[in-house]
């Protein structure tokens, strides 16, 4: 039996009381809980689901890219919202403690390519036990299974009321809910209902780090599942989306577009995935985007297969390659379309040729034996493969919820509510979030640890240490 396993149990009845009350298991509030409860005060974490850290499970496809060592000069350029509100948490817990911690705590670690930090393992789950075994060990009561149904402040704490009924009474609250993504792992929108109870305006909420979807990829991609725009991932494919599906490829550039207007360019790696544009640099162009489509403005991409060659240079490339193929004997009763094929599979990868010759029809000209390749489509069509984006994938398979509690309404050294006072909230329920890459783990940890302590000090003080 895991650590993890052997740390749930049920809960009481009757009103438990605790000094620090944590809603949400997950990142953020295990290292709330952990970080309040070395304090030595009393700590209790409620998570809804049968056990903690459901959704860390899934991070980085299983392998948990947890934090980037990166220091906050080039940290905070990935990071969305107001980043003074995040600023004295990172200096709290910067990413090297958050090593430290995951060391200490049994789990070796290794740094790899873009500063990002993995468990030697390649296990999720490590981190997962990880986390559960340091709150254990610091004495906190983990209670699985438990729905907050409200929340309310009391007298000089708070009471918290499950949905089965049990109270809990507490006299610092931790609101640590997550946001919408992946609903399957608990992250039902908890913290936004909860701080709207005691007055907290929400910032309108939309999926970021999701699939991108291009017009024709899906069956029937034009009707809203949900959000404008939203296309949910169930969603058959369409016959590009089949062409395309599987196509992994590297080192090339994409550029958000809004009409003829270039929002933002990325570089690197891209998926076409059964939900749509994934993998690193569509990911990075996808909160944009989606934030257009919500609003109702026409988005798309421009993806460029060569961006080491100008167009002018790939041109003539391209009509030497076309000569020599026409000069190969092997080819003397080729028709144009199979010259093609052979062409395409020279300048790109082979799985990806179906898909590109659905979207450029124009890449042969006339008909019969007068057929003949358009160089100058083909080139053009290599360095700006336009596709119109109709939706993207929602809340069921983003990696983070943008929007959340406004950073106005937190006091950034302690992460404690302007609305309530013995209120805190971390991680994806502030308005924060961060490109894929360790930063939205980091900022979990870091936010978390910086509640935790702040609460646990105002217990141990009797007040929280002055505000700003």
């Amino acid at each position: 039996m895991s650590i993890q396993q052997k740390s749930v149990s049920a809960a009481g009845t009757g009103m438990p009381s605790a000094d620090v009350l944590v809603i949400g298991g997950g990142a953020a509030g295990l290292m709330a809980a952990a970080r309040a409860a070395a304090a030595h005060v009393r700590v209790t974490v409620l998570e809804k689901m049968p056990r903690p850290g459901r959704k860390i499970m899934i991070t980085g496809k299983g392998r948990c890219n947890f934090t980037n060592v990166k220091a906050w000069e080039a940290f905070s350029p990935h990071v969305h919202g107001r980043i003074n509100l995040l600023r004295p948490a990172f200096y709290h817990f910067p990413p090297d403690a958050v090593l430290s911690y995951m060391e200490e705590a049994g789990v070796p670690v290794v740094v790899e390519r873009g500063d990002r930090a993995f468990p030697v393992s390649h296990r999720a789950v490590d981190i997962v036990d990880a986390l559960v075994r340091q709150a254990v060990r610091a004495g906190v009561r983990l209670e699985c299974g438990c729905e907050v149904a409200s929340a309310e402040a009391v007298g000089n704490g708070f009471r918290v009321q499950l949905r089965d009924g049990r109270t809990f009474s507490c006299r610092k609250l931790i609101v640590a809910t997550g946001g919408l993504s992946y609903p399957g792992t608990g992250s039902t929108g908890d913290g936004y209902r909860l701080a709207s109870a005691f007055g907290h305006a929400v910032r309108p909420c939309f999926p970021s780090l999701t699939a991108l979807v291009p017009r024709g990829y899906k069956v029937s991609e034009g009707a809203s599942d949900g959000l404008p725009g939203h296309i949910d991932r169930s969603r058959m494919l369409a016959l590009l989306g089949k062409c395309l599906c599987g196509v992994h490829l590297r080192n090339v550039s994409l550029t958000l577009l809004e009409g003829e207007r270039v929002l933002e360019e990325a570089f690197g790696e891209l998926e076409f995935t059964d939900g749509g544009l994934e993998g690193p640099i569509g990911f990075s162009v996808s909160r944009t985007c989606v934030q257009g489509l919500v609003q109702g403005r026409k988005m798309a991409v421009s993806l460029d297969l060569k961006p080491a060659v100008e167009t002018d240079r790939l041109q003539e490339r391209i009509e030497a390659m076309v000569s020599e193929l026409r000069a190969d004997k092997r080819n003397a009763h080729a028709t144009a379309a199979g010259l093609l094929g052979v062409l395409l599979g020279k300048l790109m990868p082979r799985e990806l040729v179906p898909g590109f010759r659905q979207c450029h029809p124009d890449l042969l000209g006339g008909q019969g034996r007068q057929a003949r390749i358009q160089v100058g489509n083909l080139a053009k069509a290599l360095k700006h493969w336009y596709l119109p984006i109709d939706g993207f994938v929602g809340y069921e398979r983003a990696v983070v919820t943008a929007g959340g509690i406004p950073a106005e309404e937190i006091i950034p050294k302690t992460l404690e509510s302007r609305r309530q006072k013995g209120l805190y909230f971390c991680g994806e329920v502030l308005d924060l979030d961060a490109d894929t890459g360790g930063y939205n783990l980091q900022m979990a940890f870091c936010t978390g640890s910086l509640a935790g302590e702040s609460a646990a000090r105002a217990c141990l003080l009797g007040d929280d240490p002055g505000s700003e």
